[in-house]
């Protein structure tokens, strides 16, 4: 596949993860799909853990991935963007997008471990699992601590889970768009257009080699004339030569 295809590839594959990250974090900032908590912690109460107000998947995992995801995608298509200095640019972008990536996997992998903020038996709102010794990712069975906001558990695993698998896809494609960006500021983009130019370079070049030596046999003629005498047969058969395949 030309480096042109999979940048086109890797831009179209980007948005989704993009618009994902932004849906899940901004779902998190409503447990159980309500606006009551977010509008008390606003209030100062504490109800939401401090890794959603890190806006991870917003700005990490989204502005981050999709600003670059959008100039990948036009150094795959027919544009201003499909030439090697788009290819060098959608680099420098695919590198900001892999910081993106890594700051939303960061966080959301800080909240799964730390779990979420909840209403436990007396009433208080805590981190119950923050300092537990067992992990309640794998005892379904300490969910039970957390009475509020109802199913908050299932709830902050599945956003922060659907994050995580978001940033390390957004991270691959983005690594991969620094090797396939390499590869066409060498190659190019194998645009049709390019190609035909660079096929046209490539025959102006060997004609332009072929004269440059046939020139090169003269200007020895001229230096050496002795050796131009006694091995005249043998330089009349080079020009021949070079001549012959200038015209091939």
């Amino acid at each position: 596949m030309c480096t042109g295809k999979c940048s086109k590839f890797i831009g179209i594959s980007l948005y989704p993860l993009a618009l994902l990250s932004i849906i899940c974090n901004i779902f998190l900032f409503f447990p159980d799909f309500q606006t009551t908590y977010s509008k008390e912690a606003a209030e100062g109460l504490y109800r939401l853990t401090d890794e959603i107000k890190y806006m991870g998947g917003v700005v990490g995992g989204g502005i981050l991935v999709l600003i670059p995801a959008i100039h990948i995608h036009s150094t795959g298509s027919q544009g201003c963007c499909a030439n090697r200095c788009g290819m060098f640019l959608s680099i420098i972008f695919a590198a900001v997008g892999v910081a993106g990536a890594l700051y939303s996997g960061t966080i959301a992998v800080v909240g799964l471990i730390r779990g979420p903020v909840c209403s436990v038996e007396d009433g208080t709102w805590s981190r119950p699992f923050l300092n537990s010794t067992a992990s309640y990712l794998g005892d379904s069975d300490l969910w039970d601590i957390c009475k509020e906001p109802e199913n908050i558990v299932e709830f902050n695993i599945g956003l922060s889970s659907a994050l995580l698998v978001a940033a390390c896809l957004e991270l691959l494609l983005c690594g991969f768009q620094v090797l396939n960006g390499l590869f066409g500021c060498i190659c190019g983009t194998c645009s049709h257009k390019e190609v035909c130019t660079l096929h046209k370079k490539m025959t102006i070049s060997k004609g332009q080699i072929i004269y440059l030596l046939h020139l090169l046999l003269i200007v020895l003629q001229y230096l050496d004339t002795d050796l131009w005498f006694q091995h005249g047969a043998l330089y009349d058969f080079l020009i021949v030569g070079l001549n012959y395949a200038l015209f091939l």
